[in-house]
């Protein structure tokens, strides 16, 4: 099976943004993605559209052009999220996104009418019914193929980083899941999900994705839904661990640590460099690490078991990738990781709203404010303010 892989010319971005849709009544998802998208035509039935279904109706998931800083990447989302305000405020909703909804629950959810999730929940069944779950996607561009697959595996050392500075989810139905992360559990127990297999090259990438299909296990390599992945139509590297992110400023960051880290290992490469190849043991248990305690895990650094704070590790790599960043444009959206690490991720912020007296649908509040204001909220709005890090700040 030969996979053609269309180089991009640089490190590009990509982003995809999945949205939920909030009652503001009754502060339960609202089952209308298909009324939105008819009333946006301009943004949903073009040849590349900045708006579409997820596989449920209570979801949006927003897209942006090919861009090439992250700000842009950020503009890009900001256009398009005010067009949807102008459609959904009126009919009584609000826009919002955490790894799952607080309050609603799953069994309520409508799937969306499109033929590839029919087929998906036909065939997965209740691993497809509860998929009630929003994340973020960043593309990266890369320029060579054969830098992908080192690239993807040195990234797999970075999944607690990612998942640690988004987890958004402690709350699933109602309940406190103990965990910072139920989304990861909930999407990671699709059979092609996970961390991604660790594969010597593209070659290996191309006979596996062959066997797959041969074994019946995929129709297609679109359906391996790994934490980071090659995109070979697109000439990218997606990575799909982060939660769903309350603020532009968190999609920001999150996007410019994506673009510095690739761009830093693809220049490693250029340079003669061996990238890290993580044992795979240590990648679950990390990634399982930081599902369960989000910022505050202590994470495996190396195959003997050596083990370090995940905010330790994160403020290291944000002074690493600095001078990059000021290279790709992006300091400003790479330093969003101290505020977060200050701040906290939205998993605390929405404990903190909780212990402090709120209620999950206080919590539900905080989220849509936090989006729509591009703040950090961490205590019941209805007795405070609780902004932290407005946007331009």
């Amino acid at each position: 099976m030969t996979i053609e892989f269309n180089p991009s010319r640089g490190p590009t971005l990509g982003v995809e943004w999945e949205l939920q849709l909030v009652d503001t009544r009754t502060r339960h998802l609202r089952q209308d993605a298909l009324k939105v998208l008819e009333a946006v035509p301009e943004l949903s039935e073009t040849a590349r559209p900045k708006v579409m279904h997820e596989l449920m109706q209570s979801q949006l998931e927003v897209i942006t052009d090919v861009c090439h800083t992250a700000s842009e990447a950020v503009e890009d989302l900001r256009r398009t999220i005010d067009r949807l305000r102008e459609v959904v405020e009126p009919r009584g909703m609000a826009l919002a996104c955490t790894g799952t909804h607080a309050i609603s629950d799953w069994r309520d959810a409508v799937y969306a009418p499109v033929q590839r999730y029919t087929e998906l929940v036909e065939e997965m069944q209740w691993l497809a019914w509860r998929i009630q779950t929003f994340g973020v996607h960043v593309h990266v561009g890369v320029r060579e193929r054969d830098k992908v697959i080192p690239i993807v595996n040195a990234l797999a050392a970075y999944l607690p980083h990612f998942l640690a500075l988004t987890a958004s989810s402690p709350y699933w139905g109602g309940q406190d899941t103990g965990l910072a992360s139920s989304r990861a559990i909930v999407f990671g127990a699709l059979p092609t999900a996970g961390p991604p297999q660790m594969l010597a090259d593209w070659a290996e990438f191309e006979e596996y994705m062959d066997t797959l299909k041969r074994a019946g296990t995929i129709k297609s390599i679109k359906e391996v839904w790994w934490d980071i992945r090659p995109h070979p139509d697109f000439g990218t590297i997606e990575i799909r661990m982060f939660d769903g992110i309350p603020t532009l400023r968190e999609v920001g960051m999150v996007t410019a640590l994506s673009q510095c880290l690739i761009q830093q290992f693809d220049q490693q490469l250029d340079r003669g460099y061996r990238l890290p190849h993580p044992a795979p043991w240590v990648v679950r248990d990390n990634k399982w690490r930081a599902t369960r305690y989000g910022l505050d895990a202590t994470v495996i650094t190396d195959d003997n078991g050596t083990t370090a704070p995940v905010r330790d590790m994160l403020y290291e790599l944000t002074r690493e990738l600095a001078p990059m960043s000021e290279r790709l444009g992006c300091a400003d959206e790479l330093a969003v990781v101290s505020d977060v690490l200050e701040t906290g991720n939205s998993c605390e912020r929405q404990r903190a709203i909780f212990t402090g007296g709120g209620s999950l649908d206080d919590i539900v509040d905080a989220t849509i404010a936090e989006l729509k204001e591009d703040r950090f909220v961490t205590t019941n709005l209805r007795t405070s303010n609780g902004a932290i890090g407005h946007a331009g700040t």
